[in-house]
């Protein structure tokens, strides 16, 4: 089995030194405020084209995680569509930097609302979609309204994406902090998502600062939080996908992180 690849998200600073920094083989990196709705900003001297050559000559592999604003599943119209177009702008921006997939949100329903409205926006999303690069949808840790909250809610998400045009492109990022936090015990997780997604193409490998179940969204360092670091460790080996770390402690703390990785899947 060859050994996944293993990367950090980077905030800041240019992406390819920091990965390097961190003995990283992939960076994951936003384009632009993941708070804001502006377009995808690619800060790079020379532009998307010089990112992508920088990190082909590096021998880094890129990734991007759309804004944080995005939610296709709304029923609220001015979310929804500005989600879409939003969404759209980053996948194109994503594809021009030759990155090998953009992470996003499964986004949520209003409180009242009936989730399937939720599911077939997805639907609709994919299906006006161009996606030069994977769309990479990530479970979530918390929200009773949420799309991608437990493995029921990810399996009805993913029967109204496989009924998109284009819906078998669609790929899954397993977040281990949002699993947890979300009510999903870590053994036997991947085979049970891939027994409904058939995939997967990502793994964000964070502890939890947090209990089991708690559906909060806090990521520590690895072996600091709350889960079972042999766990993490039989799940990463299991998914034998791309790995990436979204832990804090800048270089020095996801260096460390990414050292553990390798030594579990090496």
């Amino acid at each position: 089995m060859t050994t996944p690849l293993i990367g950090a998200h980077i905030h800041g600073g240019d992406p390819i030194a920091e990965a390097q920094a961190r003995g990283a083989d992939l960076a994951q990196i936003f384009l632009g405020d993941p708070q804001g709705w502006k377009g995808p900003v690619v800060d790079h001297p020379d532009g998307a084209a010089g990112l992508r050559t920088a990190a082909e000559a590096a021998g880094v592999t890129l990734y991007v995680h759309s804004p944080y604003v995005i939610n296709v599943a709304t029923t609220n119209n001015r979310i929804r569509i500005p989600s879409r177009k939003l969404l759209q702008q980053h996948v194109s921006a994503a594809a021009e930097i030759g990155a090998a997939g953009i992470v996003v949100h499964g986004g949520h329903v209003l409180k009242d609302d009936d989730p399937e409205k939720g599911f077939d926006n997805w639907r609709k999303c994919i299906d006006g979609l161009d996606m030069p690069v994977p769309v990479l949808i990530e479970n979530t840790a918390g929200g009773t309204s949420a799309m991608a909250r437990g493995l029921e809610r990810i399996e009805r998400l993913w029967a109204s994406v496989l009924e998109a045009d284009g819906g078998e492109t669609v790929g899954f990022c397993l977040d281990t902090c949002h699993a947890f936090a979300g009510g999903e015990p870590l053994p036997g997780l991947v085979e049970r998502v891939r027994a409904i997604t058939g995939r997967i193409d990502l793994v964000h490998a964070n502890d939890s600062r947090d209990a089991f179940n708690s559906g909060a969204d806090r990521h520590t360092n690895l072996g600091a939080g709350s889960l079972d670091p042999e766990e993490l460790a039989g799940l990463v080996r299991e998914a034998r996908a791309p790995i990436i770390v979204e832990t804090p402690g800048g270089a020095e703390g996801q260096g460390a992180d990414i050292a553990w990785l390798r030594q579990q899947v090496g």
